[in-house]
C-alpha cells in the first residue's frame, strides 16, 4: 500500500529534534523523500543518520532561516538533489519572552526574523518551483500563541499572530495556482523546551500536574500528534483545505473560564 506522501519531496525546517524530527520521521514513513534543514548541524547530522538507518531517503542542509541568503543556499542543496519541492513544513522557531519595555532591539529582530520572516524566506524560495509545477502544499507550524495570550510572553505571540496572517494571505493569493498553505497551532507539547521548562520548577511533577489541569484532555500533547496533523495538511487528504489552522492544544483555547 502506497504511503500518503509517496513520491513527494518534502522540506522540513527545524528538523533536528522535537516536532520537526517527529514530522520528518512521519513523512519518511509515508513515502516522502526529505530535505532536512536546521541551524544545529551536529544535531541534524545525528538525527539524519538515525533516520537513514531506518530506510529514509534524505539530504540535509545547515540553515539559519532568519537569513534569506542562508535559506536560499539550503533550498538550492535540496533542489540539486531532487529537482523540485512538493511540500514545505515551516517548523523552525525560537522562544523570545521579555518585558516589553526591557526588550532589546536585537531580541525583537531575532524573534521576528526566525519566527515570522524565516517562514517567508522559505516560502519565497520554494514558490517558483511550485508555481511551475502547478501544485504544492505548505504547512506552517504556528502556535496557540497566535490567538491566545499568556502574560509575560511578549514578543513571541506577535510573531505567531503574523505567521497566521502570512498563512492566510498567501493561501488566498496562490490558491488559484494550485498551491495550498495551511497552519498547525500546537499548545503544550512535550518537546525538550517544555520538559526543560517544567524541570526548572521546585516541584516539576506538581508543575506538570498544574499544566495538565489547564487542558480539557488533561494531558500534554506529543510531537508525534502534531506530526499527524502536519501529515494531513501536507497530503492530498486535505486537498480542499487552504488558509486553515488546525489547532492541537487538547481543547485549551476554547476554555473561557477555569
Amino acid at each position: 500500500m502506497a504511503g500518503r506522501l509517496e513520491g513527494k519531496i518534502a522540506i522540513v525546517t527545524g528538523a533536528a529534534r522535537g516536532i520537526g524530527a517527529a514530522i520528518a520521521r512521519k513523512f519518511a514513513a509515508e513515502g516522502a523523500s526529505l530535505g532536512l534543514l536546521d541551524i544545529d548541524a551536529e544535531a541534524l547530522a545525528a538525527f539524519a543518520a538515525e533516520l537513514a538507518g531506518e530506510g529514509a531517503t534524505l539530504i540535509t542542509a545547515e540553515a539559519n532561516i532568519g537569513e534569506r541568503a542562508s535559506v536560499e543556499a539550503a533550498v538550492a542543496v535540496v533542489l540539486a538533489r531532487y529537482g523540485r519541492v512538493d511540500v514545505l513544513v515551516n517548523n523552525a522557531g525560537i522562544n523570545v519572552f521579555a518585558d516589553p519595555l526591557e526588550l532589546k532591539d536585537e531580541e525583537w529582530r531575532r524573534c521576528m526574523a526566525v519566527n515570522l520572516e524565516g517562514a517567508w524566506h522559505m516560502i519565497r524560495a520554494v514558490l517558483p518551483g511550485m508555481l511551475a509545477a502547478g501544485q504544492g502544499s505548505i504547512v506552517n507550524i504556528a502556535s496557540t500563541h497566535a490567538f491566545a495570550i499568556i502574560p509575560g510572553t511578549f514578543p513571541y505571540p506577535v510573531a505567531k499572530h503574523g505567521l497566521l496572517g502570512l498563512t492566510r494571505s498567501l493561501a488566498v493569493d496562490y490558491a488559484p495556482k494550485g498551491i495550498r498553505i495551511n497552519a498547525v497551532a500546537p499548545g503544550y507539547i512535550e518537546t525538550d523546551k517544555v520538559k526543560d521548562w517544567l524541570a526548572e520548577f521546585p516541584d516539576p511533577a506538581a508543575a506538570r500536574a498544574r499544566v495538565e489541569g489547564l487542558i480539557p484532555l488533561r494531558r500534554i500533547g506529543t510531537p508525534e500528534q502534531v506530526a499527524h496533523a502536519a501529515l494531513f495538511l501536507a497530503s492530498d487528504e486535505s486537498a480542499f483545505s487552504t488558509g486553515s489552522v488546525l489547532t492541537m492544544d487538547g481543547g485549551r483555547s476554547v476554555v473561557y473560564h477555569d
